[in-house]
């Protein structure tokens, strides 16, 4: 798909993570994305060495502008003529008073896929607020899906709500300019953080509407046997996802316990999971992750970042990537 949006033009008027992160999905798919920076840079680039910028910025050609000067904003409007999409993360209200809002760019470029991402939107009560990631996993209640044995939600180290975001913002400016390839209508998208990572639990208003449960699908929930994080002999996790009877069986053969093939959707904290806990912590990590490569039976160790790179399936999805971008 790396030439899905060949000839495609994307100014990327964005900071930080979640917008770079969108308009890189798209240069991967072969825009052509002109990143415009004010001329101190992306404030990313002076955070935490740099890094941040460094990963969400691949395959732009950054130029330098100061959108508050007369010739930024004309140097400006030169690109929006020849551009087909942008993407701007500020404050409502600011692109407007640089003269760069929706209104103003549709008047010169009618058919402008012209996409806002921001933590709560463009308007209500929240529109004008400073926020950041953890607060839209928290307003969204996807932060309290993740909760330790205390029941205290646990602080993610990786900013789901603004990939998330990015990701939902790429596709939706794809479809925007499917849209106006077919139509010749542009459109002004505006994409809330916070209203995106609260589209991951319409199973549990389902659940919740039906009297059934408060946490979504019981079944993966933590709370049965068959599907569920055990710790290792040396300290270290892994995950067992078997919640079909036959990787059930599978595990429970490998184990040599026959009698544990109904034990699968028995409870966590009964003495079944307990007997079954002491199982996982008769082998270390190593072990179980070879017997993962192996096993018929949704069983995955718990990698770290760096430790991902080290595992068959991506060094293979990696190879193929190379090989691609060569081809």
């Amino acid at each position: 798909m790396k030439d899905a949006l060949n000839g495609i033009r994307v100014l990327d008027v964005t900071y930080y993570l979640p917008g770079p992160y969108a308009a890189m999905r798209l240069a991967e798919m072969g825009a052509e994305v002109i990143k415009i920076e004010p001329p101190e840079g992306d404030p990313a680039r002076y955070m935490g060495g740099g890094y941040v910028h460094a990963a969400n910025n691949l395959g732009k050609t950054i130029v330098s502008l100061d959108l508050k000067s007369a010739e930024g904003r004309s140097a400006m409007l030169e690109l929006v003529r020849t551009a087909d999409a942008l993407i701007e993360t500020f404050r409502p209200g600011v692109m407007d008073k640089l003269g760069l809002g929706y209104g103003a760019l549709s008047k010169i470029k009618p058919d402008l896929v012209y996409c806002s991402l921001s933590g709560y939107g463009q308007s209500g009560p929240m529109a004008v607020l400073g926020s950041h990631d953890l607060n839209y996993m928290a307003l969204s209640g996807a932060l309290d899906q993740f909760k330790d044995a205390a029941g205290r939600p646990v602080h993610p180290t990786n900013t789901l709500a603004d990939f998330t975001g990015g990701l939902v913002a790429s596709e939706k400016i794809a479809a925007a300019l499917l849209r106006k390839f077919r139509t010749g209508q542009g459109v002004h998208l505006d994409i809330a953080l916070a209203g995106v990572m609260a589209e991951f639990l319409g199973n549990h208003d389902m659940y919740k509407k039906a009297g059934i449960s408060e946490i979504g699908i019981p079944e993966i929930s933590g709370s049965r046997i068959c599907y569920g994080i055990y710790e290792t002999k040396d300290g270290r996790f892994v995950t067992i996802g078997a919640l079909e009877h036959k990787f059930w069986r599978n595990f429970c053969l490998y184990a040599e316990k026959p009698d544990w093939q109904e034990w699968g959707m028995k409870p966590t904290g009964s003495s079944e999971h307990a007997e079954v806990s002491a199982f996982f912590k008769t082998k270390t990590w190593s072990e179980w992750y070879q017997l993962s490569l192996q096993l018929d039976c949704c069983l995955a160790p718990v990698l770290t970042a760096h430790e991902r790179n080290e595992h068959p399936f991506f060094i293979q999805k990696n190879k193929d990537k190379r090989e691609l971008d060569v081809t």
